[in-house]
């Protein structure tokens, strides 16, 4: 089989779509963010990996499957530039009307561009408890049964400790980071534990290795967490404004979900209130606990 993937990002969200590779055998091609390339580049040996500028590249090609999980109306131009056997996903149904096929529909029914409005589909994610891998596999037709990320090898960072804290929260959802991040470091370091902030690095595979050279990280529902799990590395996560459970846990997630999780869910301004909803205590409390279980399975 032919298979042609169109996911540019978010990051994470291409991480976590890296569990789909794992079910094919035959020529998989992924049409991604030029950032994202090295991060996926060679995680299988039947991948090429295709930065989104060279896309005319695909012109005229034929695929037996083509998984578009992007909802735009210009990602969604590739399909008219190649030969589709199968379309899993989102297509333009109109000019500048986008819409998606029915075996999908378990996801994108949750997405901008869901048949029952951005108001509806906020509602329906929320009630949702099911991972982002569950719903994509089963509009596929499979079964999901833990598929681990695939994640590149990195060089070793210089940067190791028994704590990672990943603070940092983009412009779209100031409302992920939490308060207390530097009252966490202090707390911590006061017990003999090395703890440092994940720096911003210039290459996605920089920020990788950072994430490898720490015993437990802790962050909101970001990157780093997708890595970290990515490559099997204990994490506390903190949701204040997403879902807890679209993220498969993998045996190394603690989840703390904040008691105003409803309220602010998918909101997209600030509240300071949603960043000091989780208390300080059990956060220090969830950490101590990863760390002192990964000391007694070393």
């Amino acid at each position: 089989m032919n298979v042609l993937i169109i996911k540019l990002g978010a990051t994470g969200d291409v991480v976590r779509t890296t569990t789909l590779l794992s079910h094919f055998d035959g020529q998989v091609t992924w049409v991604t963010d030029p950032k994202n390339k090295p991060l996926i580049e060679g995680v299988t040996r039947n991948l090429d990996v295709l930065e989104w500028g060279d896309r005319d590249a695909l012109q005229g090609k034929s695929f037996d499957l083509v998984i578009n999980l992007e909802d735009d109306v210009e990602t969604a131009g590739i399909l008219k530039t190649i030969q589709v056997g199968r379309l899993f996903g989102a297509y333009e149904k109109s000019p500048g009307q986008m819409a998606y096929t029915e075996d999908a529909r378990k996801w994108f029914d949750l997405s901008l561009i869901s048949v029952h409005g951005r108001s509806r589909a906020d509602e329906l994610k929320l009630q949702n408890r099911s991972t982002y891998q569950e719903l994509i596999f089963e509009g596929l037709g499979w079964n999901f049964a833990g598929e681990p990320y695939l994640l590149p090898p990195t060089a070793e960072s210089q940067l190791k400790g028994d704590v990672a804290i990943a603070s940092e929260a983009g412009p779209v959802w100031p409302m992920k980071k939490w308060a207390y991040y530097d009252w966490l470091k202090s707390e911590l370091e006061s017990r003999g534990l090395v703890v440092n902030y994940l720096q911003k690095r210039p290459t996605l595979m920089e920020h990788l290795a950072d994430v490898r050279g720490y015993r437990c990280l802790v962050s909101g529902d970001s990157l780093p967490m997708h890595l970290a799990l990515g490559s099997r590395v204990p994490c506390v996560a903190l949701f204040t404004c997403t879902s807890p459970w679209e993220i498969h846990d993998y045996g190394l997630l603690t989840k703390l979900v904040s008691p105003l999780l409803d309220e602010f869910f998918y909101k997209r301004g600030f509240d300071p209130r949603a960043t000091t909803a989780i208390s300080r205590e059990d956060v220090l409390s969830a950490v101590l606990q990863v760390v002192s279980t990964r000391n007694q399975s070393d």
